[in-house]
């Protein structure tokens, strides 16, 4: 069983489809789009098709870490082996295991690491007066102006409110 991101990796002589051939891969199960999308239909079908003693065989991984760790723990408690032939990564093997754990234990690491930095960072910004966000939109004097349009009769409509704010500037 294989999973591929790419419609162009089923094309003859290409590099994913020969060592889809290699590895006897039986079933191939494809998804047009890769990255953070969450929508995978391929993915889902593969998922569903395989049984106990499978092995799901990907040629990339892709950039959700989380997501793939949470995958191949639910395949190992199904009894279902994951490879990964562009990283050499077999966890039907003791050895590739050990090596899929050890990325995920990374891959945690680094993430908790850009969530402290990220925290530190926004923490000195507001020690330094900084107050991060979008700009506010309605400034004081636009508020300003509205009120005097108001006093000065114009209707509490919106639509006419912004005609004569437009206007004015």
């Amino acid at each position: 069983m294989a999973r591929s991101d790419t419609p162009a990796s089923r094309r003859p002589g290409r590099a994913s489809t020969r060592s889809w051939t290699r590895s006897n891969c039986g079933n191939i199960f494809e998804d047009h789009a890769g990255g953070a999308k969450t929508a995978r239909p391929g993915l889902d079908k593969a998922l569903a098709w395989l049984r106990d003693g499978d092995t799901l065989v990907v040629w990339k991984l892709d950039r959700s870490m989380p997501h793939l760790i949470e995958t191949v723990q639910s395949l190992e408690g199904r009894g279902v082996g994951f490879r990964a032939l562009t990283v050499g990564i077999d966890t039907t093997t003791s050895g590739g295991t050990l090596v899929f754990h050890i990325f995920g234990a990374l891959a945690q690491f680094e993430r908790d690491l850009i969530r402290e930095r990220t925290r530190a960072g926004l923490s000195a910004a507001r020690a330094r007066g900084r107050k991060g966000g979008r700009k506010p939109v309605v400034t004081p004097a636009r508020i300003a102006q509205a009120r005097e349009l108001v006093d000065n009769g114009l209707g509490s409509g919106k639509t006419a409110l912004y005609a004569e704010m437009a206007g004015e500037q």
